[in-house]
């Protein structure tokens, strides 16, 4: 398993599970992974950040958002600003670009990825002009909320195989279907959703 937002360690503290006790832990690391892709699939991005560099190429048609400020270029989350370069061109030839900003301002100080790529006196181009960012993309950290939501839905998968076709009970409150999705989960990462997705 890879790229987990919570360690197994805390989810069996959460569970009432003794750090000894390694008898369901393929249970409760492939509940971890299954929380953790799944938040991925929620929010239209993930939280881990890419060891190398690498080039993605974005078109500018209606990823550019002009304002006072200049033109944006809305990218995916950047997660470290080590090894970032921009270029424009089109085809094979590509050209660099040095003056762009980052934004949000001060994401990557306060653990949040950048998104976008502001140009206050050029532009991005037009056409067939494409932009080339060689990043590591992903974020610089786990938000806590992140791994909170992804402890309480890693439990929630886990406790699952207690509760067949989706219903739970106990002689005390009778039988009750569980619902699609978990509240306090949602609570914790829809501020994480990428606008304009899903």
């Amino acid at each position: 398993m890879a790229n987990e937002y919570a360690d197994l360690a805390t989810l069996k503290l959460s569970l009432n599970i003794e750090t000894d006790d390694t008898s369901r832990d393929t249970l409760l690391n492939n509940a971890l992974a299954s929380a953790s892709r799944s938040i991925d699939a929620s929010t239209g991005r993930r939280f881990y950040l890419d060891s190398p560099a690498t080039a993605r190429t974005y078109r500018t048609s209606g990823r550019v958002v002009c304002n006072a400020e200049g033109e944006r270029l809305l990218v995916d989350d950047i997660g470290s600003s080590t090894g970032l370069i921009v270029e424009t061109g089109s085809g094979g030839s590509w050209s660099p670009v040095t003056d762009y900003e980052t934004a949000p301002d001060n994401a990557l100080v306060r653990g949040r990825a950048i998104t976008s790529l502001l140009r206050a006196s050029g532009t991005w181009g037009y056409g067939s002009t494409r932009v080339r960012v060689t990043a590591r993309w992903g974020w610089p950290a786990v938000p806590d909320e992140i791994e909170q939501a992804t402890l309480l839905q890693a439990a929630r998968l886990y406790r699952r195989k207690d509760s067949p076709e989706g219903v739970t009970g106990s002689a005390e409150w009778g039988v009750v279907r569980l619902s699609r999705r978990d509240p306090d989960v949602w609570n914790l990462i829809e501020h994480y959703i990428v606008p304009g997705f899903g």
